[in-house]
């Protein structure tokens, strides 16, 4: 069976469902948006938080698709840097538990976090990340031998404030001659980065994943368009469309893939961007054809967004499981 690396920031996602606003108008947080935020209020978001019974799961884009691809059955690694403290050790049971080998490094600084605001009534979520050690990975950290063995290497788009540790890592899986997957993670980092992603995308990546708005970011184009324009800097584009499904294309091949229906309705969008990924690339290991790649993916990121948080539970496991054995053949 063929195996993923991943690596990414090392985040604990702590989840909160407000009632109102008061608290995002406490820290400066305009809701929906996504913000970084130095040590200092990263500290005090967390103390607030902490005595109201928040519930705290290992999360970052990257760690979120390499958990799925665990659970799934695929043999799956993880690099990441985290810090000496409560937060560090959940990060790494976590990880332990979904049975991913893990490459976490000891930083300096105490673990990042991403604190995830969910406000109603549509669900709206807002962050507030501290990244703290998880930024402190650096390209002399990457030990050639994390690499090894492993045929996938999928990274988040979210590392690229450190653009020579991105490199390192790309070339390091390129000389492997690993299938290499990107996930353009958020608009504001493609508009911040733009000539470094059209570098490493031309030159690296196999699978690009992006959003709508990610995908407008990189091309300048609307989706569809965005889509082609994608597709011939890499082998598989891959463009998100949340509710109304997905579009893929590689070559001059192109799928539209319906949204997999929620059961009753979503309640929250946590982590649905990197299951879908995580399916996408577990069915592509298979030699799956893209648009079952892109329907397997769709499958797994309904039953996330019927859940509060990036994890999807063992029920919804086992539903999500059941249909792909059934109608795919895979997971017998």
């Amino acid at each position: 069976m063929k195996s993923i690396l991943g690596i990414g920031n090392a985040l604990t996602d702590i989840l909160v469902v407000l009632e109102d606003e008061s608290l995002l108008k406490k820290f400066n947080l305009p809701r929906g948006s996504m913000q970084h935020v130095d040590s200092e209020m990263g500290d005090k978001i967390w103390h607030t938080l902490k005595p109201m019974g928040v519930q705290c799961v290992a999360g970052g884009s990257a760690a979120n698709t390499i958990t799925a691809t665990a659970v799934l059955g695929m043999p799956s690694s993880f690099i990441g840097k985290v810090g000496n403290d409560e937060l560090g050790s959940l990060f790494k049971s976590e990880q332990a538990r979904n049975g991913i080998k893990s490459n976490l490094l000891t930083g300096r600084a105490a673990s990042g976090r991403a604190t995830v605001f969910i406000t109603a009534p549509n669900v709206e979520r807002t962050f507030a990340t501290y990244l703290g050690a998880a930024i402190e990975l650096v390209p002399e950290d990457l030990n050639p031998e994390f690499f090894d063995g492993h045929d996938y290497f999928h990274i988040e788009g979210y590392l690229v404030q450190n653009q020579s540790l991105v490199r390192r890592a790309l070339e390091i899986a390129k000389e492997r001659k690993m299938v290499i997957s990107l996930d353009l993670a958020s608009f504001n980092v493609v508009n911040s980065n733009d000539a470094f992603l059209h570098d490493i995308v031309d030159n690296y990546v196999d699978i690009l994943f992006a959003n709508e708005q990610e995908a407008e970011a990189f091309t300048r184009s609307e989706p569809r368009k965005a889509l082609d324009i994608m597709a011939k800097s890499c082998d598989i584009a891959i463009v998100k469309l949340g509710k109304d499904g997905s579009m893929v294309k590689q070559g001059e091949q192109y799928h539209y893939i319906e949204a997999y229906p929620c059961d009753p309705i979503p309640i929250d969008a946590t982590g649905a961007g990197d299951i879908y990924a995580a399916g996408f690339l577990f069915a592509h290991s298979h030699g799956m054809s893209v648009n079952e790649c892109g329907e397997i993916g769709s499958v797994i990121a309904a039953k996330v967004v019927e859940v509060i948080g990036p994890k999807i539970d063992i029920p919804r496991w086992k539903l999500a499981k059941d249909y792909i054995r059934e109608h795919y053949g895979l997971l017998k």
